[in-house]
């Protein structure tokens, strides 16, 4: 196999972690720093204060884009079977 056909493979997943990554990571973030000013505002230094909305709302972000992120990783699996006998030479 050719090493410029492993560097695009890689550069693809990569790409596909990504994608499918920021929406999770984006809403941990947005809730975290949102609880993060609540509690600067009240002075409530519970650390464990963060976790329970955190898991919710990654929960309801998985159940919102869920079916777009299995979309995009069925075409590049897809993508990855149809283009097999390419990579063997």
């Amino acid at each position: 196999m050719d090493p410029g056909v492993v560097i695009d493979l890689g550069r693809e997943a990569l790409y596909v972690i990504f994608l499918i990554s920021i929406p999770i990571l984006g809403i941990s973030m947005l809730v975290g720093l949102l609880i993060s000013i609540f509690q600067a505002t009240t002075q409530i230094q519970e650390q464990t204060l963060t976790f329970v909305p955190k898991i919710f709302a990654v929960f309801i972000t998985l159940l919102i884009f869920g079916p777009w992120m299995i979309n995009i990783l069925v075409q590049y699996t897809t993508k990855l079977y149809l283009s097999i006998n390419n990579f063997i030479k």
